[in-house]
């Protein structure tokens, strides 16, 4: 078994946090039940790669996949490791390659000990080791890959669309099981709070600007508003800008926002986004913030003095968790719940992968395995639907 975590003792304490986990998962659990059940996943024989946020909700996808037959190695970076979790998968006999504290070089190392061991199916985070694997030419046996953020999505695109891409990419982010809750209910929630955890903020009264406003923008500016906020908005995208508008929120463009921003938020998934212009012109004491972002979204100046835990001072102005995006980096990631609905995505995206001989490319999730995860949450939430009668079904037949 390939591992390489802090300290295996730890294992207790993973476990219970990976059981909590469990009993807020219903979807999941669903989708556990064994092969010959119907409705179980059957990955028996298949070798798959798993790199996400190692915190209890992920663990309990690495077990579901192994519970369907397959051999799971988790990776994942060492600022978004919790040690204890990784010695409970151990003990449970899934491989991890990681461990908390380690540097970037160390990170690429570990993936590419994961590569090289044969992966059939990856499930990735940013794109980041799927790209490693093009780059380094680390393919080997791989059939396909699934990935679940936006931004992991773009550069993807890209490859796909230069004839660089040479597997097929479930993107599970767009689903609307995954989109519609977890960028804009967990992503946005657990970033506010993750932000205000660290800052010691109250947000009634205060400003809160918010740069980009996707899913993941509009999460964010949903929860500062709940809480208080007076929230504005810049944008680059006209339509998005005029959404904004029409949700009754401010629209500036963000160099005459800073000046008004105790709190800045970057949910754009851009590098460059907040510029050394932008944060000069910030008002003193003001904190900013990365939503589900990507590395170098806010231009750091060199040095800065940490004067607390995941706040650094750059000069009257506080960034939080380093520029790393601030759920994960400084908290668990997103709630629970909403975590349930993206991991039985991915599960579920492995699955047709392993199943299906898709062209490279990026390739959308069947609506079907969309429809089904839906469903499936909301028989576990009790939540009945009507049925369309004999008529509405021939109306709609008909067409216009």
């Amino acid at each position: 078994m390939l591992t390489d975590i802090a300290d295996p003792a730890l294992w207790p304490g993973g476990a219970d946090r990976i059981a909590w986990a469990r009993r807020f998962m219903p979807v999941l659990n669903a989708l556990s039940v064994p092969a010959q059940t119907e409705g179980g996943l059957d990955l028996d024989g298949w070798r798959i790669g798993l790199v996400l946020v190692l915190e209890p909700k992920t663990a309990n996808l690495a077990l579901a996949l192994r519970d369907a037959g397959a051999e799971v190695i988790v990776h994942c970076p060492g600022r978004e490791t919790s040690d204890d979790v990784a010695a409970a998968l151990v003990r449970s006999g899934v491989s991890v390659l990681a461990r908390s504290g380690t540097t970037r070089a160390e990170d690429d190392d570990l993936a590419r000990r994961m590569l090289d061991a044969g992966l059939d199916a990856l499930v990735d985070d940013g794109a980041r080791v799927i790209r490693l694997a093009h780059a380094e030419e680390r393919l080997g046996p791989l059939r396909g890959a699934a990935e679940e953020t936006t931004s992991g999505l773009r550069p993807l695109r890209v490859m796909a669309a230069q004839g660089d891409l040479r597997v097929p990419v479930i993107a599970v982010n767009d689903a609307r099981c995954k989109v519609l809750f977890d960028n804009v209910h967990g992503t946005g929630q657990s970033c506010v709070m993750a932000a205000l955890d660290l800052s010691g903020l109250e947000l009634d009264g205060l400003t809160c600007v918010v740069a980009g406003y996707g899913h993941v923008g509009q999460g964010v500016a949903r929860y500062a508003a709940a809480l208080g906020a007076q929230v504005v908005v810049s944008e680059v995208n006209p339509f998005a800008a005029l959404r904004a508008f029409h949700d009754g929120l401010r629209v500036l463009p963000l160099l005459d926002a800073c000046p008004q921003a105790d709190l800045l938020f970057s949910a754009t998934g851009v590098a460059g986004t907040v510029t050394a212009e932008h944060v000069a012109a910030l008002r003193p004491g003001a904190y900013v913030a990365v939503a589900g972002g990507v590395e170098d979204e806010v231009e750091r100046p060199p040095g800065g003095r940490e004067v607390r835990p995941g706040v650094t001072d750059h000069g009257g102005w506080y960034l939080l968790a380093e520029g790393e995006c601030v759920n994960c980096a400084a908290a668990e990631g997103n709630p629970i719940e909403i975590m349930d609905l993206s991991l039985s995505l991915q599960a579920l995206a492995v699955a047709h992968l392993l199943a299906s001989r898709l062209p490279p490319g990026v390739h959308p999730l069947p609506e079907e395995l969309d429809e089904r995860v839906a469903r499936l949450k909301l028989d576990a939430l009790g939540v009945r639907l009507d049925r369309p009668t004999d008529r509405q079904r021939a109306f709609l037949g008909r067409g216009l």
